[in-house]
């Protein structure tokens, strides 16, 4: 803070000058106008010597014409030294009321409206860690993040200022009230694709990391705005991506490569999701970083066949054959039987193929640290959505299998219960 009131100086100093120095040189220059009377005598002798030479025929009258209104004009001049001279006391006066007065209401003006403890030096360095003392720690953040939620009660049509809450929750961690920020801000600033990509990310955050539902709308709102949002686009091949539909996602994702640079970091991991998503859908993938064309149609891959695998049949239950939805989403997936939820392996196929005939392995994994070969036994689930969502919603059909070692085959699951 000491820097603070070096500069605050030197700038009040500056202001003085630029003031006070025109001032007083004007000044100075006035009082060498004082003379003047000594001038005004001096001219009124050389005007006499004029008329003295007028009348002994030593000048004609035209050039006595010229001299005279020479001389008047000069003396005229110089008596106005005589009549600005009287306002010096005046402008001495001035200077001194900008020398003191201005310093004085400078400092007033910031304890009234500026940050007078900001300028403790103890204070100062108590502010964050103490190698860093202008660091912003997180109870500090949370106090800003506090009044300005508590200004924004009192002028609740800032757009803005919804915005810098919505991120000050996002960096607190607070994703619920991030998102309700972010949803005001929206409401109230001009439409704006980046602004909305982040509304739809912070609040599939809130959600527990899912862009199913609301956030995938707020994505869709986003790309209407700009189709080639480079966020929007990535999060919306997410969202298709997390509900199986692996196509609308590869179709999302090659828009990006023609976005960014092709050796650049984005397109590198763009391709590598690509690549991921064409091995789920039982494609060639193409090789990461590049842009890719069409999915192309070829044998699945082998890279989890034999041991690290399941395989078996899908049946509905009679009860139920022809109840279903005739556009419904089949899900066959496989979770460890260690109580986590997360699918080891999934494939999303059109119900209208029941029965079906699968085989899962660790090419259909969701994540590369949760694969089918990492677990001895696994419970072979399927599920009719009738949203397209692989998440379990009211409505959707289910069967699970018993638990069975992973390398099985011939396993039949059958589906007969309803989703409540």
């Amino acid at each position: 803070m000491t820097t603070f009131v070096v500069i605050a100086i030197l700038l009040t100093v500056a202001v003085l000058a630029l003031l006070l120095v025109p001032l007083l040189l004007k000044e100075r220059k006035q009082r060498l106008g004082s003379s003047s009377q000594l001038s005004v005598a001096v001219l009124r002798d050389q005007l006499s010597d004029l008329e003295d030479q007028r009348k002994a025929g030593t000048l004609d009258p035209k050039m006595f014409a010229e001299e005279q209104a020479e001389l008047e004009r000069r003396a005229l001049e110089d008596g106005t030294g005589a009549a600005k001279s009287y306002s010096t006391g005046r402008k001495l006066a001035l200077a001194a009321m900008l020398g003191v007065g201005l310093p004085a209401l400078v400092v007033g003006l910031y304890f009234m409206l500026g940050s007078p403890d900001a300028i403790k030096p103890q204070q100062a360095a108590g502010a964050g860690d103490a190698g860093s003392p202008h660091s912003l720690g997180p109870q500090q953040i949370q106090a800003m993040t506090a009044k300005l939620a508590e200004r924004l009660q009192n002028n609740p049509d800032d757009g803005e200022g919804w915005l810098m809450l919505g991120r000050s929750y996002t960096t607190l961690g607070r994703y619920p009230e991030a998102a309700a920020a972010f949803g005001r801000a929206t409401s109230l600033l001009p439409p704006n694709a980046n602004l909305l990509a982040n509304y739809a990310d912070v609040m599939a955050m809130a959600q527990g990391r899912r862009l199913g539902g609301e956030p995938e709308k707020i994505i869709a709102r986003a790309l209407a705005i700009d189709p080639n949002h480079p966020k929007s686009l990535a999060l919306m091949g997410t969202a298709a991506f997390e509900r199986g539909d692996f196509a609308v996602a590869i179709q999302h994702w090659q828009k990006i490569l023609t976005l960014v640079p092709p050796d650049s970091p984005a397109a590198k991991s763009i391709g590598n999701s690509i690549a991921d998503a064409q091995r789920r859908m039982g494609g060639a993938p193409t090789q990461a970083g590049a842009v890719p064309g069409a999915v192309a149609s070829a044998p699945a891959s082998t890279a989890g066949s034999g041991a690290a695998s399941v395989t078996g049949m899908i049946a509905l239950a009679p009860e139920l054959i022809g109840k279903t939805p005739a556009n419904a989403t089949l899900f066959v997936f496989a979770r460890n039987t260690d109580g986590s939820r997360i699918p080891l392996a999934m494939a999303r196929i059109n119900a209208a193929k029941l029965p079906y005939s699968f085989k899962l392995d660790d090419s259909m994994s969701m994540m590369p640290t949760a694969r089918l070969s990492s677990a001895k036994s696994v419970v072979i689930g399927a599920r009719i959505s009738t949203s397209g969502d692989a998440g379990a919603k009211p409505g959707d059909f289910e069967g699970f299998s018993a638990p069975v070692a992973v390398g099985t085959n011939g396993v039949k699951v059958t589906i007969g219960a309803v989703v409540k």
